[in-house]
């Protein structure tokens, strides 16, 4: 695998052609340089399962029963998940070598072709990312453009952990969000969107991660949060923050949910020092479409599958501020 680094005064961002990843992010403080990633070694790379840092597509998130249908076909994937299939498959985006497309002090983008009945899915797909930094932010742009009608939704699976701790129940976070998806055990969605307010999913106010863990029944279902968040936003509003005492990260999205993933099943990951990560180790801000929206049409409505020779264009942003107050 190859390694590029996009460096400025404040962050030095480390990619990967191999699933065009982000494999590290270094914050230069005033008393220290800090990863804020949950992430491994270049060595390590391909042994962690976890999907560090990796962009993921064709589709994004889990597909109930590992099929779906479209335009009176039916087309059946892998079942990598149990009967179902994550994350597009056992040989997904984030398993794959990237082309590079271009590259430079600040950006790197990479290209990949997703052939017609690539782990299942119809249709060839063009894909681009795009990192690129700026000051205090990278921004990832992805773009694609497919020659049939398929599902389509990318995004990336980097992992936080601001003051490199042995978890992040402590962080805080706020996520601009009116609903969040119930899942049953294994990650489907199983009822409506259902409102924030009076819950233990109600982050439009700051709260500690921990503060209402396993709180209820649909966290208890998936060991934590794991769940894609309805965002209540236009496309300049933050989607979310995400902070300790001496940095936060702003993130925002043009997508239309964000899944928060609280690491319930990182114990056993290969970390940076030879040893292995706890569980809730990490905290996973994924933009994206809503999980196995292929199949459930009020889903479907915030989008899914890009039509042919549409242009599939999505981005997100990550800012980091080490002086702030909330």
């Amino acid at each position: 695998m190859q390694l590029f680094t996009l460096e400025n005064s404040f962050l030095k961002i480390t990619l990967s052609d191999f699933g065009a990843s982000w494999l590290s992010c270094v914050v230069k403080l005033p008393n220290e340089e800090r990863e804020v990633l949950v992430t491994t070694s270049a060595k390590n790379w391909q042994k962690q399962t976890a999907f560090f840092g990796a962009t993921i597509g064709r589709y994004a998130n889990r597909i109930a029963n590992a099929e779906y249908a479209l335009n009176g076909k039916t087309y059946r994937l892998a079942k990598n998940n149990g009967e179902h299939n994550l994350h597009s498959g056992e040989l997904g985006g984030d398993k794959v070598f990237w082309k590079v497309e271009s590259q430079s002090e600040q950006a790197v983008k990479f290209s990949y072709i997703f052939a017609d009945n690539e782990e299942g899915f119809g249709g060839e797909v063009k894909a681009f990312v795009e990192y690129r930094l700026t000051d205090n932010e990278l921004q990832i742009s992805f773009d694609a453009t497919s020659n049939q009608d398929t599902p389509l939704c990318l995004t990336n699976h980097a992992y936080f952990n601001l003051q490199g701790s042995e978890n992040i129940l402590d962080h805080e976070l706020i996520v601009n969000a009116d609903a969040y998806l119930p899942v049953d055990a294994s990650g489907i969605p199983n009822a409506p969107l259902k409102n924030v307010a009076g819950t233990s999913f109600d982050f439009r106010t700051v709260k500690k991660i921990g503060q209402d863990l396993l709180a209820d029944d649909d966290q208890k279902a998936v060991k934590g949060y794991d769940h894609a968040f309805h965002l209540a936003k236009n496309s300049e509003n933050l989607t979310a923050c995400l902070a300790v005492e001496d940095l936060k990260m702003e993130l925002r999205t043009s997508m239309p949910a964000l899944q928060v993933y609280t690491g319930n099943w990182l114990k056993g990951q290969p970390n940076l020092t030879n040893g292995e990560y706890e569980d809730y180790a990490g905290v996973a801000l994924e933009p994206e479409f809503f999980p196995n929206s292929v199949n459930q049409p009020e889903l479907l409505q915030f989008g899914g599958i890009t039509k042919a020779g549409e242009n599939y264009h999505h981005t997100i942003s990550y800012r980091f501020v080490s002086d702030f107050k909330f």
